[in-house]
């Protein structure tokens, strides 16, 4: 028998295309004897050695967190839910909110956890006015009447929630009386100033038209969760904040209809708001399940268009709809434009759409890299960090099954529901090694790779602020982990936090960072609310390798204008108030 025959052997299965097996050996990536099978064991010897990036650090953390969810293929009790890292009460530490999304008996109610001055948590749910048993989904931070303190929306099935910052790690519900209504199935959100006034503005992606008296059936004829083109699209939804005074209850109008969101449906399960055209006004990016992804390009007068077709990122490099999930905006080639990773299921490819002029994208999947892989999974929550700091930044991301059809992944890790053990999937860590060009290492990253979850949540910052960005992931009904960057070798780096003085001295979400070092253009945005369902660390965090300063930062600020700060030294971190740089014309 050839290799190429035995190739395409080993690759076939009858759930996954032939299309893709042809793909799988023309691109030399099928698996192979040299490959961990999904198979592989913790005691695997390929597993383990000196090379692991991450240290779990969520037993001795104090954060004892397990998700709680049902075992009756109710469709939302498969989406997950998410993490939101942020500085609650303005300590200069990350806190974390935790989300659950089964509020039927038993009750589970979701988390607050304060960091302590030791780098340990503290559950500070009781009394804060989050602890609440609903059917949370994802979660985001941000200061939206502008008094310095970052206040929490929480997307549920069946609803959104505002929760306004009191201090001091109290928040109290305002969504009737700042004008958010939205009965609908809420998975993804993200804050957009999106008329840039200064005040940041609601985007929340709706999913589906959801059935639950629906029943389907695997290939197999056995009773397993729908897939999403059984039911209807729906509008994603947009709100323009119109609080006006700093300090006073936020206050909300819906854009939807006017906006003309309400005229473009979809299946909302990652969202971007970015500028995908390179006029300095934000996008609105919306990844979309089993369909064709839109992109809505901001008009400047309160209107936005569907241009993702032209664009290059309705469809995946095959020129068809895939599953889209999680997201990434980031600049994978260092040219100074932000590229966008999105992750599809097991049996098709991710997609990496680089940015080739202002824009416009292709799907480079194949020749980043990114399809030669250990091991196949469905990707949900991922990002792009320089975890070693070497200067070119990685991708993580988690995975697990959506259904049976596909094989999991063993063993599964301690503490996941056996239910729900079956949809279990190894997550992955692919190092750049320059140039848009990533090589899978998760077969040596015991910590992150060796055991399986259904991974869904993935979000990134510096916990213990050492300069080295860590990871948390939230799985379904399994627990929270945290993982410590302990990756060998670390360069130089730097961390950037751009505020706005004029507005509460709030995170500038939408701002665009430019920071040139050693000859070298590194590019990132502002904007924590990506991956999947979650809020990320604001602050962005730049690896230098072996660079010991930089030698300028430029900000292009949310409101259009431009700023340029001097160099100086690695290895700290740069507060960049609006105002206080040099114009750049």
């Amino acid at each position: 028998m050839s290799a190429t025959l035995q190739r395409f052997m080993d690759c076939w299965r009858p759930q996954i295309p032939v299309a893709l097996c042809l793909a799988l050996m023309t691109c030399g990536c099928g698996p192979s004897a040299s490959v961990p099978s999904p198979s592989a064991t913790a005691s695997d010897p390929r597993l383990h050695g000196s090379t692991d990036w991450f240290e779990d650090i969520t037993g001795r953390s104090g954060v004892q967190f397990v998700h709680a969810t049902g075992t009756n293929y109710f469709m939302p009790d498969q989406i997950g839910s998410g993490v939101v890292l942020f500085d609650c009460d303005l300590d200069d530490r990350l806190d974390l909110f935790l989300v659950q999304n089964h509020p039927s008996p038993p009750q589970a109610k979701h988390q607050l956890y304060r960091q302590n001055a030791d780098g340990t948590f503290r559950n500070a749910s009781t009394g804060s006015g989050l602890d609440l048993a609903t059917a949370g989904m994802g979660a985001i931070a941000g200061d939206v009447n502008n008094d310095g303190l970052p206040d929490l929306v929480l997307t549920e099935y069946g609803g959104t929630r505002l929760f306004r910052n009191q201090g001091d790690g109290r928040f109290e519900e305002v969504t009737q009386a700042a004008g958010i209504d939205n009965p609908r199935w809420a998975a993804p959100a993200s804050f957009i100033d999106f008329d840039r006034d200064g005040w940041l503005d609601l985007v929340v992606g709706n999913y589906l038209d959801y059935d639950p008296t629906q029943v389907c059936h695997d290939v197999h004829g056995r009773q397993d969760f729908c897939a999403p083109k059984v039911f209807n699209s729906t509008a994603s939804r947009i709100w323009r904040n119109i609080t006006g005074t700093p300090g006073a209850p936020p206050r909300f109008e819906d854009r939807t209809e006017a906006s003309g969101l309400a005229r473009v449906p979809g299946a909302a399960l990652g969202l971007v708001c970015a500028d995908f055209n390179g006029d300095h006004w934000p996008d609105i990016f919306c990844a979309d399940d089993g369909r064709a992804n839109r992109l809505l390009i901001n008009r400047k007068d309160g209107t936005f268009v569907d241009e993702a077709a032209q664009r290059g990122l309705a469809l995946n490099a095959m020129g068809r709809t895939a599953a889209n999930m999680g997201v990434v905006y980031a600049d994978f080639d260092h040219d100074g434009l932000g590229d966008l990773f999105v992750t599809h299921l097991a049996e098709e490819f991710h997609a990496l759409y680089r940015q080739d002029q202002p824009g416009l994208f292709t799907d480079i999947v194949a020749q980043a890299g990114l399809q030669q892989q250990a091991w196949r999974g469905t990707g949900f929550g991922a990002v792009h960090a320089d975890f070693d700091a070497d200067g070119h930044a990685d991708l993580a991301f988690v995975n697990g099954l959506v259904r049976l059809a596909v094989p999991g992944q063993k063993p599964v890790a301690a503490g996941v529901d056996p239910w729900w053990g079956r949809y279990a999937q190894r997550s992955q860590l692919f190092v750049n090694e320059g140039g848009a060009r990533f090589r899978d290492v998760s077969p040596s990253q015991h910590v992150l790779s060796s055991e399986a979850s259904v991974g869904r949540s993935l979000a990134v910052g510096d916990l213990n602020r050492d300069g080295a960005p860590d990871l948390v992931i939230g799985s379904i009904a399994g627990p929270l982990r945290l993982l410590r960057n302990v990756a060998p070798r670390r360069g130089n780096w730097i961390r950037v936090r751009a505020l706005e003085p004029n507005f509460g001295r709030r995170d500038a979400i939408g701002a665009e960072i430019r920071v040139k070092a050693g000859g070298q253009l590194r590019w990132a945005l502002v904007q924590p609310a990506t991956s999947y369902l979650v809020s990320h660390d604001p602050a962005l965090h730049f690896g230098l390798g072996s660079t010991a300063e930089i030698d300028s930062v430029e900000v292009r600020w949310p409101d259009g204008s431009a700023e340029t700060f001097a160099g100086r030294s690695a290895n700290q971190t740069l507060v960049l108030l609006h105002g206080t740089g040099t114009p750049v014309p």
